[in-house]
């Protein structure tokens, strides 16, 4: 899961980089690995800054001040495909042809085939593991069969057209060509979001590409409007083009966006968040009701899993007429703990991340609220900190079914080992995570919270609670193979994270690079960006 962004200003004489750093922060939600961003000054040249940590530690004002040009790309990581090296930093850039960068959300599922294609066929050379680089070279190589010495959109629509019959998986994206404009587009599925947004700005329009509508909303875009599944996006200055540039497959939206990645302020493909999350409160409320009624237990307080949850919870309680209470005070210092690289180091900065106030929980029977049940290991931290204050019993209600597949489309839920609820029925699940009883949320209600703020989108992908994948093409032998993969970057990012820095993994981010992702034509700013691109 990442964040995208493209800005591009009416005025080229005003640098965006601000602009699109500020818009990055407001993503940091979505991927706090790495960031990068890469801009585009006069006569077509790229200035970039990008390296692992989070937006706040690499733009500082004299990175900011670097990056000239009216108009970027930007990007904020969380590595599902490659490894944690930072050379897998967005953007990435070629330079042939025309001069490419390019920014990406989501898993391709077809990139052995890819990779051979590249390497026999177009004969690029791919540098990283990362499928982001190879979108990229995809698209370039589509480019390069023009020939033409200046390409025009017709040609860019063609070469999209192309890359989405050739790449199977869930991918928004966001390009830039140097001296030409910004493009957008969407995997025929639309299972990864991004919009766009536009602002008037004098006798002109700055225009806006983001993956979530809350970019817009902070900058003053209006008219904030998704691309649509195998839709292209070209802006440049003066003119919008759109095109389907192919017909869109069955529309199928990831649910887990509405679950837990995406901002509750952000509206995405038409669906509030926040209302969506209310809904989920609501149906949950039911199911907990007749399970409740069911065992004979009362509850004494209900009290959400921060934040994400918050917003289900406090419906929840409203429904069930019982006391909200605010019972963990979170340290916002520390990041999203399902989004860390290993167990030991999630469950470590659980505690850290978390404080239970025991006021709140002695003597008491809690009903916790979380938005869903991953691994395990936070749901097991929590419930033992509400035990050691007192809690009698600690009940969990998830807002989403029991999560057993993993997902292939860009949210790290790899090994079905490492999934608590795989091979376990509710009890056992309860038993794992240390809860006296585990509640989750039907599938038809989850959907239903959801679909009923939008009824143009009849299916969401909902793979991780299936097993059933909307572009097809994954098998046990894929799953496996991708398994082993994740595996071995997870080893990797412990190791550094032991360790320090190990050859091939940059110190800092004042490091600086000639590098394979960066911009090697006319590069007067390449800021953060560490001086190793070791492919794994």
């Amino acid at each position: 899961m990442c964040g995208i962004l493209g800005l591009l200003l009416h005025d080229p004489s005003i640098d965006a980089a601000p602009e699109i750093c500020e818009g990055l922060s407001l993503l940091q939600h979505r991927g706090q690995d790495a960031c990068g961003v890469i801009t585009c000054g006069p006569g077509g040249r790229f200035y970039q800054c990008k390296a692992n940590g989070m937006v706040r530690d690499i733009f500082d004002t004299n990175a900011i001040s670097r990056l000239i040009g009216g108009m970027g790309v930007g990007h904020v990581r969380y590595p599902t495909a490659g490894s944690f090296n930072n050379a897998e930093a967005q953007p990435f850039y070629v330079n042939s042809p025309y001069g490419i960068v390019f920014a990406h959300n989501g898993n391709l599922i077809n990139t052995e085939e890819l990779l051979h294609y590249m390497d026999a066929s177009a004969h690029r050379h791919i540098n990283t593991a990362s499928d982001s680089e190879l979108l990229l070279n995809i698209f370039a190589n589509n480019l390069q069969q023009t020939g033409k010495f200046r390409i025009n959109e017709e040609d860019i629509f063609t070469a999209i057209g192309t890359l989405m019959t050739q790449c199977k998986g869930a991918y928004a994206c966001v390009a830039m060509l140097a001296g030409f404009g910004i493009i957008a587009f969407r995997d025929p599925n639309g299972i990864r979001p991004v919009g766009m947004g536009v602002r008037k700005n004098g006798a002109g329009k700055d225009y806006l590409f983001a993956s979530e509508s809350i970019v817009a909303d902070a900058a003053s875009f209006s008219e904030w409007e998704d691309v649509r599944p195998g839709e292209a996006v070209i802006i440049t200055r003066g003119r919008v083009s759109r095109r389907q540039v192919t017909p869109p497959a069955t529309f199928a939206p990831d649910i887990f966006e509405y679950v837990y990645f995406a901002r509750p302020d952000s509206v995405l493909d038409g669906i509030s968040v926040y209302r969506s999350r209310m809904a989920m409160g609501d149906a949950l409320a039911e199911k907990v009701k007749q399970v409740l009624l069911e065992r004979n237990i009362t509850v004494d307080v209900v009290i959400p899993v921060p934040d994400t949850s918050r917003v289900a919870a406090l419906n929840l309680a409203q429904k069930l007429q019982l006391p909200y209470r605010e019972g963990f005070i979170k340290n916002r210092y520390v990041g999203r703990t399902f989004i860390m690289p290993g167990q030991q180091m999630r469950k470590k900065n659980v505690r850290r991340k978390l404080n239970a106030m025991a006021l709140e929980f002695v003597d008491k029977v809690v009903l916790l609220v979380d938005d869903s049940i991953v691994r395990g290991t936070t749901s097991k931290e929590i419930i033992q900190m509400a035990k050691d204050v007192g809690a009698k019993k600690v009940i969990v209600a998830s807002c989403a079914p029991p999560i057993r597949y993993p997902n292939v489309y860009g949210i790290d839920m790899p090994a079905r080992r490492e999934l608590v609820a795989y091979g376990r029925d509710d009890d056992a699940i309860a038993e794992a995570i240390g809860a006296d009883l585990v509640i989750f949320q039907t599938l038809p209600d989850l959907e239903e919270s959801v679909r009923h703020l939008n009824t143009k989108i009849t299916k969401f992908d909902c793979s991780v609670f299936t097993g059933e994948y909307v572009t097809g093409g994954v098998d046990e032998e894929y799953l496996q193979h991708l398994e082993g993969l994740r595996a071995d970057n997870l080893r990797s990012k412990e190791l550094k994270s032991s360790l320090g820095a190990l050859e091939g993994i940059g110190e800092g981010p004042t490091s600086h690079s000639s590098g394979d992702s960066s911009p090697t034509n006319g590069s007067d700013a390449t800021v953060g960006l560490h001086n190793t691109w070791k492919s794994n």
